[in-house]
Protein backbone atom coordinates (compact mmCIF):
# COMPACT_ATOMS: atom_id res chain seq x y z
CA UNK A 1 0.00 0.00 0.00
CA UNK A 2 1.44 3.47 -1.18
CA UNK A 3 1.38 6.77 0.54
CA UNK A 4 -2.04 8.61 0.66
CA UNK A 5 -1.96 11.66 -1.66
CA UNK A 6 -1.59 15.07 -1.03
CA UNK A 7 -4.36 17.13 -0.93
CA UNK A 8 -3.17 18.98 -3.58
CA UNK A 9 -3.13 16.31 -6.01
CA UNK A 10 -6.68 15.58 -5.28
CA UNK A 11 -7.74 18.84 -5.94
CA UNK A 12 -5.91 19.07 -9.38
CA UNK A 13 -7.58 15.77 -10.38
CA UNK A 14 -11.29 17.35 -9.45
CA UNK A 15 -10.20 20.65 -11.12
CA UNK A 16 -10.44 18.53 -14.83
CA UNK A 17 -14.01 17.41 -14.13
CA UNK A 18 -15.69 20.35 -13.10
CA UNK A 19 -19.13 20.52 -14.52
CA UNK A 20 -19.17 16.82 -15.08
CA UNK A 21 -22.15 14.51 -13.65
CA UNK A 22 -20.82 12.40 -10.45
CA UNK A 23 -21.84 9.79 -8.38
CA UNK A 24 -21.02 10.62 -4.51
CA UNK A 25 -20.73 8.45 -1.40
CA UNK A 26 -20.71 10.08 1.72
CA UNK A 27 -19.97 8.55 5.32
CA UNK A 28 -21.78 10.44 7.64
CA UNK A 29 -21.06 8.40 10.58
CA UNK A 30 -23.07 5.92 12.91
CA UNK A 31 -23.40 3.86 9.95
CA UNK A 32 -25.07 6.66 7.97
CA UNK A 33 -24.10 6.77 4.35
CA UNK A 34 -25.55 9.19 1.96
CA UNK A 35 -25.28 8.29 -2.08
CA UNK A 36 -26.75 11.02 -4.46
CA UNK A 37 -25.56 12.07 -7.85
CA UNK A 38 -24.95 15.55 -9.09
CA UNK A 39 -22.59 17.99 -10.77
CA UNK A 40 -19.45 18.50 -9.92
CA UNK A 41 -19.99 22.56 -9.26
CA UNK A 42 -17.10 24.48 -8.42
CA UNK A 43 -13.61 24.13 -7.31
CA UNK A 44 -12.34 26.57 -4.42
CA UNK A 45 -8.87 26.46 -2.48
CA UNK A 46 -10.00 24.61 0.90
CA UNK A 47 -13.50 22.84 -0.19
CA UNK A 48 -15.51 21.99 -3.59
CA UNK A 49 -19.44 22.17 -4.15
CA UNK A 50 -21.60 19.40 -5.62
CA UNK A 51 -25.08 20.89 -6.73
CA UNK A 52 -27.50 17.67 -6.29
CA UNK A 53 -31.34 17.22 -6.71
CA UNK A 54 -33.08 15.44 -4.76
CA UNK A 55 -36.95 15.34 -5.03
CA UNK A 56 -37.30 18.22 -7.06
CA UNK A 57 -35.46 20.57 -5.10
CA UNK A 58 -31.77 21.87 -6.05
CA UNK A 59 -29.31 21.68 -3.05
CA UNK A 60 -25.56 22.70 -3.20
CA UNK A 61 -23.41 20.47 -0.69
CA UNK A 62 -19.78 21.37 -0.04
CA UNK A 63 -16.58 19.40 1.10
CA UNK A 64 -13.06 19.23 1.80
CA UNK A 65 -10.75 17.67 0.22
CA UNK A 66 -10.11 16.21 3.43
CA UNK A 67 -12.85 14.62 3.68
CA UNK A 68 -11.60 12.85 0.02
CA UNK A 69 -8.06 12.52 1.57
CA UNK A 70 -9.84 10.23 4.76
CA UNK A 71 -11.74 8.88 2.59
CA UNK A 72 -15.12 10.04 3.84
CA UNK A 73 -16.24 11.08 1.03
CA UNK A 74 -15.89 9.06 -2.02
CA UNK A 75 -16.40 10.44 -5.93
CA UNK A 76 -17.00 8.51 -9.14
CA UNK A 77 -17.67 10.10 -12.54
CA UNK A 78 -19.24 8.86 -15.62
CA UNK A 79 -17.41 8.25 -18.94
CA UNK A 80 -19.02 8.36 -22.11
CA UNK A 81 -20.16 4.57 -21.93
CA UNK A 82 -21.96 5.08 -18.97
CA UNK A 83 -19.36 3.16 -17.02
CA UNK A 84 -18.03 4.98 -13.30
CA UNK A 85 -14.62 6.11 -12.68
CA UNK A 86 -13.20 6.41 -9.34
CA UNK A 87 -11.93 10.34 -9.81
CA UNK A 88 -10.94 11.01 -5.97
CA UNK A 89 -8.99 9.02 -3.38
CA UNK A 90 -6.82 8.82 -1.21
CA UNK A 91 -4.59 6.30 -2.99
Amino acid sequence: MGAPRAISEIKRDLETFVGSKIRLKANRGRNRIIESEGVLESIYPNIFVVKVDERKVERRISYSYADVLTETVELFVYDNKDDEIRIASAN
